[in-house]
């Protein structure tokens, strides 16, 4: 087996799921498509044996899988903006703008987070996630905007990714939503799997390749056509929020995925300025008005509890005040 190890003992959540779910789960910071490349080369045991991608796990099962060194990187650090909310020796929390790409992937090479990360910290930096991930212990969608951890050890990576997987760390959102829900607290239980017809999208869906997700939602304000919720994550799958929110019949506010591009009423929009304002206004979110606004988690060598906050920015602030002057309908 390769060097550097990791290994862990299957939790009774785990208990029936198959083996390469679960390490997508535990080793977010890897593609599914190089877990399952490592599975094939024999470097993921189970029990001391190697073992098949889709085995079922057991109670008492125990895993290891064995990483290949890092190949050189090619990222280029690049002197671009950067919210830094916190820094120490082993990790940092940004507050990441909406239209950054966290990190290179096919067709962007350039320009993302890891880029700027690398400008501002060298090569203090984790490597567990890959030499194209520097870091990178969870991800944001390129248009979502908020809070992010950056490992810059790899114990520091180890311990904020299993606090992410064991759901000890608390990631919180706050997204525009389409229409007035029924509810004003819900929980959306409901497993996301890949989409039938596009390789982009997520879909709830049951059967082979869905795994569990949930969602909490809290409404916060409702604002003549649409509502700002807050959502607490206790899964953290691909879309989540976004897929679940639409699932619901409210989909994020300017999400072109899941149906949050719409015409608002038109007895609300009688004249060109009104319509003109508020196609403004979009353009400047930049995307789903969906922002990462609070992020808790254990220090991974200090064990002090930390919480961050940051304000939804001034594009969807622009937005919030403009829907509460068309006042509630």
């Amino acid at each position: 087996m390769s060097e550097p190890t990791s290994g862990f003992s299957v939790s009774e959540e785990e208990v029936g799921e198959r083996l390469d779910h679960v390490l997508a789960s535990r080793y977010p910071e890897h593609s599914r498509s190089v877990l399952q490349r490592l599975a094939k080369e024999g470097q993921v045991e189970l029990n001391g044996a190697p073992a098949k991608p889709n085995t079922r796990l057991k109670a008492g099962d125990e895993v290891r899988v064995g990483f290949p060194p890092s190949a050189p990187s090619s990222l280029e650090p690049e002197d671009l903006p950067l919210e830094v909310l916190f820094e120490d020796a082993d990790l940092l929390v940004v507050n990441k703008a909406s239209g950054m790409v966290v990190h290179p992937a096919a067709g962007v090479h350039g320009g993302t987070l890891v880029n700027a990360v690398l400008a501002h910290c060298g090569d203090e930096l984790s490597r567990l996630g890959g030499e194209d991930r520097p870091g990178i212990v969870h991800r944001l969608d390129k248009d979502t905007s908020g809070l992010i951890l950056v490992a810059k050890t790899d114990r520091g990576h180890r311990s904020l990714a299993q606090q992410i997987h064991d759901r000890t760390a608390s990631r919180v959102y706050l997204g525009i939503l389409w229409g007035t829900p029924r509810f004003t607290h819900a929980l959306i239980d409901a497993p996301i799997g890949r989409h039938p017809t596009d390789r982009k999208r997520r879909a709830v869906a049951e059967g082979e390749g869905s795994r569990n997700a949930a969602t909490e939602l809290e409404v916060v304000e409702v604002m003549s056509f649409c509502t700002l919720v807050r959502a607490k994550l206790r899964t953290g799958r691909t879309h989540q929020i976004r897929v679940h929110c639409s699932h619901v019949g409210h989909p994020v506010l300017g999400d072109p995925l899941y149906g949050g591009v719409r015409q608002p009423p038109a007895e609300l929009f009688r004249s060109t300025e009104m319509r003109t304002t508020w196609q403004h206004l979009l353009e400047a979110v930049g995307g789903q008005a969906l922002h990462a606004a609070e992020l808790e988690f254990d220090h991974p060598v200090t064990g002090e509890r930390l919480h961050f906050e940051a304000p939804l920015p001034r594009p969807t602030l622009d937005l919030i005040d403009f829907l509460r002057g068309l006042g509630c309908r």
